[in-house]
C-alpha cells in the first residue's frame, strides 16, 4: 500500500478509482498521467450487501481525508456494460438505471459496483462519477466472434457474446505492445492474454484489438475459475431444470459452487490446491488437470484465431504468481513455439484512471 500525502502537502490526487470485484474492494488514487499514488483494497462478501456501506465508512473518509477536495473525479470498473455502453460514460440518473438492469448478467460484480457509485454520491456529491466497463475493449468482436447460433428472434433480443475483463486485456496489450516495440517493429502483434484469477478468461488480441474471447453473455462461460462453472453443456442445464431445479438453484450452483471448489470439494483458491495436490488431495489434482485442460484448449483456440502467436501473456492472481503453472504452459505448448511467455502484472485501476483522463480532456 502507498502513502497517501501528508497532512500539510498540497492534493496531490486527481482520479479516485474504485474496482469492487467479488471479493473485495480495490481502491486508488492517481494522478493527471494516470500514476498511482495511493492505493488499499479491502476484502468483503458480495452476499452480504447490507454490510457495504459499513465497510466503506469505516474505511474510506478516514484513508482519504489527506486529499480533502483534490478528489474531483472516480472512475468505477463495471463489469458488464450491454450493447449499450462500449466507452467511459458519466453517472447520472439515467445511466445508474441502465446499470441497475444489467446486474442479473454479472451479479458478482455489477451489484457491488452500483452500491458503491451510491455510497460515493451520499459521501461527496459533488464528485463526478465515470464508469468504465470490462466489455467495451471487446466491442472489436467481428460478427463471427460475438455471434451465437441460436434462433434469430433471440439474436434479436441482444444475446450475444460480449466478453469480460476487458480493462486489463486492454492494460496487458498496451503492455506488451510496449515491451515489444523495439523488438518486432509490428504493428499487428499477436497476443493471447491469459486473465486467471477468481475469475478467467482469454482473448486472443491482433495490432490492439479483441477479436476472440472465452467468456460470452455473461462472465460464466469459457474457462474453470474460482467458483464458477464456465462452459458446460447446454443440455445438461435442461437435464437438471427437466429434474426440478430451480433456476434460482443453477445461478447459485453455477456461480458459487462449482468451478476449482466444486472439483476439489476443498477450495477455490489455486494456491490451497497445489499444496493439497503435493499432499495427495485427489479432489486438488482433479482440479488443477481439469483447469489446465480446458486452459491449454483455450490457448489453442485463441491461437487458430490469430492465425499463430508471438505472444501468451499470463494475468490476474494465478496467472502472476502461479509459478508451476508458467512451467507447465511452457512444456505443454511446444508445438506452439516460437512464441514469448509472459507474466504481466493486472492493472485495471491504471486503465481506468487513463480512461477518465481521456474523456474529459
Amino acid at each position: 500500500m502507498a502513502a497517501p500525502p501528508s497532512a500539510d502537502s498540497p492534493a496531490a490526487g486527481e482520479v479516485l478509482v474504485l474496482n469492487a470485484g467479488s471479493s473485495s474492494l480495490k481502491v486508488s488514487v492517481h494522478g493527471r498521467g494516470g500514476d498511482r499514488l495511493w492505493s488499499d483494497q479491502r476484502s468483503w462478501s458480495v452476499a452480504a450487501a447490507e454490510g457495504t456501506d459499513a465497510v466503506l465508512d469505516a474505511w474510506l473518509p478516514e484513508a482519504l481525508a489527506a486529499w480533502g477536495d483534490g478528489l474531483v473525479r472516480a472512475g468505477h470498473r463495471v463489469v458488464h456494460g450491454g450493447e449499450r455502453f462500449t466507452a467511459p460514460v458519466r453517472l447520472d440518473a439515467e445511466v445508474l438505471d441502465v446499470l441497475e438492469g444489467l446486474v442479473p448478467l454479472a451479479p458478482l460484480h455489477n451489484g457491488p459496483a452500483l452500491r458503491v457509485m451510491r455510497w460515493l454520491s451520499g459521501w461527496k456529491p459533488a464528485i463526478e462519477q465515470w464508469a468504465c466497463f470490462d466489455t467495451a475493449f471487446h466491442s472489436t468482436l467481428p460478427p463471427e466472434a460475438h455471434t451465437y447460433a441460436i434462433p434469430a428472434r433471440w439474436r434479436g433480443e441482444g444475446l450475444r457474446r460480449f466478453g469480460f475483463h476487458g480493462l486489463n486485456h486492454q492494460h496487458v496489450a498496451e503492455s506488451v505492445a510496449l515491451r515489444r516495440a523495439d523488438a518486432t517493429g509490428r504493428g499487428d502483434l499477436r497476443l493471447i492474454s491469459c486473465h486467471l484469477g477468481a475469475g478467467c478468461s482469454l482473448c486472443a488480441i491482433r495490432g490492439g484489438r479483441s477479436i476472440a474471447t472465452t467468456m460470452g453473455y455473461t462472465p460464466l462461460e469459457g474457462l474453470v475459475m474460482a467458483t464458477r462453472s464456465g462452459s458446460v453443456d447446454p443440455g445438461l442445464l435442461l437435464h437438471l431444470l427437466r429434474r426440478g431445479a430451480t433456476v434460482e438453484e443453477l445461478a447459485h450452483g453455477l456461480q458459487h459452487e462449482s468451478g476449482l471448489l466444486g472439483l476439489s470439494e476443498l477450495s477455490p483458491s489455486m494456491k490451497d490446491l497445489r499444496l493439497a495436490a503435493a499432499d495427495g488431495h485427489d479432489g486438488a489434482q482433479l482440479a488443477i488437470a481439469v483447469f489446465r485442460h480446458q486452459l491449454l484448449q483455450g490457448i489453442g483456440a485463441m491461437a487458430a484465431s490469430l492465425g499463430g502467436v508471438d505472444v501468451v501473456a499470463l494475468t490476474g492472481g494465478i496467472g502472476e504468481r502461479d509459478g508451476a503453472l508458467k512451467q507447465e504452459l511452457e512444456a505443454e505448448l511446444t508445438w506452439l513455439a516460437p512464441f514469448e511467455l509472459l507474466q504481466i502484472p493486472a492493472d485495471e485501476e491504471g486503465v481506468i484512471a487513463r480512461h477518465c483522463g481521456a474523456a474529459v480532456a
